[in-house]
């Protein structure tokens, strides 16, 4: 990678973003972090850097001549963009389908060397969710417009930073029982997000390109499983019970209400399909880059927040 060259990387301020800026920079990779609000997100990408390797550049509209311009001084691109839910009606498709499309056709346009794209696993059956249409579309069109791109299909991506485990355990820390959806059955392979940002960190280290590959963590959790294994963490006991699809339907279209949803309709019909590795790709493994950490144990470094007592109440 040439010296005056940077790695630009869309949705900076994320979970998987921040931690893979701190690997980058680490390793003594000048990373250019696009982000809607300096003011707002700034102080907390800057905290990841090591001082002299990040640069920050703030973009309110995605234009192909605004886009260009940051890939002038770029050599590979990444983009992290995603939502849960539509807060406007056709942001999916405008965030998931549209965006990475402009975003790679700019990236053949500049002769860039990598374009990675993080899509989302387990999403090729559930054609009545709008969340993996768009995301399915977004990916063909990636690849339309630049062919030897890196996709990456991740399960469920979990951190202290996170909007999954950390809800879960907010929740179960107060309410006195929890519906399982669909019985609780739908398998999930979470992957912790420094695993994740070790396997971008070696795509990009080892040039890999023209990839499709499926991003999974050690083992295989049934939904109802993470809860328990949650509530262990936590130490607490909750009443988990399972809910008909005609009253989870209602409990979502009431959690839509809400600024920052619990469920929407939309995820309601994600969760009945298993988010493992479908052997219609290449995983991670194949590629010699082992997800190690264990959901168990990572969530134990961070859970006892929530438990009575909070921080004092962990073990030495």
């Amino acid at each position: 990678m040439n010296n005056q060259d940077s790695i630009l990387i869309f949705g900076s301020s994320g979970q998987i973003g921040r931690s893979l800026i701190r690997k980058f920079t680490k390793k003594n990779y000048r990373v250019i972090a696009v982000t809607r609000s300096i003011h707002r997100k700034g102080y907390l990408i800057k905290t990841q850097s090591n001082y002299g390797y990040l640069e920050l550049e703030e973009v309110n509209y995605f234009t192909e001549e605004s886009i260009s311009k940051l890939m002038e001084k770029s050599s590979i691109c990444i983009n992290l963009i995603g939502i849960l839910y539509e807060k406007k009606e056709n942001q999916f498709k405008l965030i998931h389908s549209d965006l990475p499309s402009l975003l790679s056709k700019c990236a053949l346009k500049n002769s860039l060397e990598q374009f990675i794209h993080l899509s989302a696993l387990g999403i090729e059956q559930a054609t009545d969710s709008n969340y993996a249409l768009s995301k399915l579309s977004g990916e063909k069109r990636v690849r339309e417009n630049f062919p030897n791109s890196v996709i990456l299909k991740p399960s469920v991506v979990y951190s202290v930073d996170d909007n999954f485990t950390t809800n879960f355990m907010r929740l179960l820390s107060v309410l006195p029982c929890m519906p399982l959806y669909y019985g609780g059955k739908t398998k999930f392979m979470p992957i912790h997000v420094s695993d994740l940002a070790d396997i971008i960190f070696t795509v990009v280290q080892k040039k890999i390109t023209g990839e499709t590959i499926e991003c999974v963590g050690p083992e295989i959790i049934t939904f109802k499983e993470i809860l328990l294994r949650i509530l262990k963490s936590i130490n607490k006991k909750r009443f988990l019970f399972s809910v008909p699809l005609s009253i989870a339907k209602i409990n979502a279209r009431l959690f839509e209400l809400m600024p920052k949803p619990l469920l929407t309709l939309d995820q309601l019909k994600l969760l009945r399909y298993d988010n493992i590795v479908s052997k219609k790709y290449k995983t991670n493994l194949d590629f010699k880059m082992n997800a190690v950490k264990k959901f168990e144990d990572e969530i134990n470094h961070y859970s006892f927040n929530w438990t009575s007592g909070g921080q004092f109440s962990k073990k030495k």
